[in-house]
């Protein structure tokens, strides 16, 4: 099963150069999920992401539940890389870049 396979809920796509399976799970007052999105849209890297804050109900639970198996604390921002194998917390261009080569 791939990544988006286990994502039972709505993901906002942006498309870029690179085409990558990247999930990113953020929050939309976080600054440093901010930041790694606009680093994503700099490096023109395709992603799908969620901001959980503005979900509620089942879907969060959804969400949540998928966000926990990949960061058992649930901080953000979370990014799911490579089907799951690779998985960067907080803003980190570097991890980003490695993740990347390695699809």
């Amino acid at each position: 099963m791939s990544l988006k396979d286990e994502m039972d809920f709505e993901l906002r796509h942006v498309d870029g150069e690179i085409k990558t399976d990247a999930v990113l799970f953020a929050l939309s007052t976080c600054g440093w999920c901010k930041q790694t999105r606009m680093y994503l849209e700099m490096e023109e890297i395709s992603y799908d992401y969620v901001y959980v804050d503005l979900t509620q109900g089942e879907e969060r639970e959804k969400i949540l539940a998928v966000l926990e198996k990949y960061n058992p604390d649930q901080s953000f921002p979370t990014l799911v890389l490579n089907d799951g194998k690779d998985v960067i917390l907080g803003f980190e261009e570097e991890e980003i870049e490695a993740a990347i080569a390695r699809a």
